[in-house]
C-alpha cells in the first residue's frame, strides 16, 4: 500500500524446452512485474530467467520485507525462484540487491551485478538429454515461503533434485501440447527436501531441517518463534532461530497445503488441510 504497487509473477515461455523458435530474452516471461493497480501501467520488471528453456516459471509467492542491507534500511521484495536462486530486489525501483543459489544448481556460473544469470554452456535441453540441477520442479515452487521480522530470516521448503531435459519438436499443432520436449528423472541420486532458513538480505544459509523426501507444502512463521511446515502426512513446528524440531502431528493423509493461524475467543489456533 505504501507504494501503491501490485507485484505479479509470470509464467514460462513456450514451447518450454525448445528455444530455437523464440530467440532473445522472451519478455515478459519468467518476470516479476510491478504494476500500478489503478491503471495497470507497468512500473518496472525484473526477469529471473531470460530465454528460459527449463520450464522454470516465476509464479512463486513474493514476500515484501523491510530490512537493513549493509547498514541501510531497504524496502525489498524477495523470492526463492524456481530456477534455484534466491533474489532480493528493491521493491520501489526493481533494482537487484542480492542473490545466490539456495539449492544445488549446475546451469549458471552465478548472477551478474544486475542479477542476470550467466548460463553455462551445454546446459540447454538436447535430443539425447542434458542433466541439470535443479529439476523441472525447481528448487522450490508455488507453495508459500515465509519471513519473520523477529529473526530476519526467510524460510523456504526446498527440493534437491536433478532432471534430464530433452529437446523435441517445436512445431505448433492446434489442440496439441506445445512443449518442445520434456524431462525424465535422474535415477542416480536420492532426492530429498529441506526447510531452509536464509538471511533475508543476502540469501546466505543459516540452518536447514532435512526432510526424507521433497515436500510440496507451504510454511508459516509466527511471533511465538515457530515455523510450521509439513512433510508427507506429518505436520510439524520448528524453532525459528535454530530449526530444531519442537512438535509434530501425524495427520493421516498427505499434506500439500499452506498452514494458517487465526484467533477465536481469545485462543490462537493453527490449521492445516490434509
Amino acid at each position: 500500500p505504501d507504494t501503491n504497487t501490485l507485484y505479479w509473477g509470470t509464467g514460462n515461455p513456450g514451447p518450454d524446452w525448445n528455444g530455437d523458435v523464440r530467440k532473445g530474452d522472451n519478455l515478459f516471461s519468467d518476470c516479476l512485474i510491478a504494476l500500478d493497480p489503478d491503471t495497470g501501467t507497468k512500473k518496472w520488471h525484473f526477469q529471473y530467467t531470460p530465454h528460459d528453456e527449463h520450464d522454470w516459471d516465476s509464479t512463486q509467492t513474493p514476500t515484501l520485507v523491510d530490512a537493513m542491507v549493509k547498514g541501510q534500511p531497504r524496502k525489498m521484495v524477495v523470492l526463492a525462484n524456481r530456477n534455484s536462486f534466491y533474489y532480493a530486489l528493491d521493491r520501489v525501483t526493481g533494482k537487484f540487491i542480492a542473490g545466490r543459489p539456495y539449492v544445488k544448481q549446475t546451469w549458471s556460473s552465478g548472477l551478474d551485478e544486475a542479477g542476470r544469470p550467466m548460463q553455462l554452456p551445454n546446459t540447454s535441453p538436447s535430443v539425447e538429454g542434458t542433466l541439470v540441477w535443479p529439476s523441472l520442479g525447481g528448487g522450490s515452487n508455488w507453495y508459500s515461503a515465509t519471513f519473520s521480522p523477529k529473526t530476519n530470516l526467510y524460510y523456504v521448503n526446498v527440493k534437491e533434485m536433478a532432471g534430464i531435459y530433452h529437446k523435441g519438436d517445436a512445431e505448433y499443432k492446434a489442440g496439441a501440447f506445445f512443449n518442445g520436449g520434456g524431462q525424465r528423472e535422474y535415477k542416480d541420486e536420492d532426492p530429498y527436501g529441506a526447510v531452509r532458513a536464509l538471511e533475508v538480505d543476502s540469501g546466505q544459509l543459516r540452518w536447514e531441517y532435512k526432510l526424507h523426501s521433497p515436500s510440496h507444502a507451504g510454511l508459516m512463521s509466527t511471533a511465538g518463534g515457530l515455523v510450521f511446515g509439513s512433510s508427507g502426512s506429518s505436520f510439524f513446528a520448528l524453532g525459528a532461530e535454530k530449526g530444531e524440531l519442537l512438535w509434530r502431528f501425524e495427520a493421516g493423509g498427505g499434506i500439500i497445503a499452506n498452514p494458517i493461524t487465526y484467533l477465536s475467543e481469545g485462543q490462537q489456533y493453527v490449521a492445516i488441510s490434509s
